[in-house]
Order: C-alpha cells, then sequence, then structure tokens
C-alpha cells in the first residue's frame, strides 16, 4: 500500500471516528508499519491528529488489530 493510499484511507475512518473506526485503522497502520516502517506510521498519526480522534500516539505498534505503546 503507498503511503497516498494509506492517508486517504484513514482520512475516511478519522472522519467516522468511533470504535469500528479505530480498528479499520489499526489494520491500516499495521499495514503501514510493514512496509514503509513506524516513522511512516508516527507521521501519519501527527499528520492526520489520529491522536485526537483515536487515542493514539507516536511510537505506538499497531500489529493485527492490536495497538501497543512501547
Amino acid at each position: 500500500m503507498t503511503l497516498d493510499k494509506a492517508r486517504e484511507m484513514l482520512k475516511v475512518q478519522a472522519d467516522f471516528g468511533g470504535f469500528y473506526n479505530a480498528n479499520s485503522a489499526k489494520l491500516i497502520l499495521a499495514e503501514v508499519n510493514r512496509e514503509h516502517g513506524q516513522a511512516a506510521v508516527d507521521r501519519l498519526i501527527r499528520e492526520l491528529d489520529l491522536d485526537k480522534v483515536f487515542n493514539f500516539e507516536p511510537g505506538m505498534r499497531f500489529e493485527g488489530g492490536l495497538a501497543t505503546k512501547k
């Protein structure tokens, strides 16, 4: 997945907000982490204000449907 596609999909999830959309966002960020690394995940979290929408923080690791702090 390209970062542009991930950004587009995450914007949709963030616009809806809510529990189920947070799970979808976790899966998208897990894919970004696998393909582009943690720095890209952190950049998307900051850029899209996912910390405010889903309480995601830069440095969180996304693996499958799980989000863990370091």
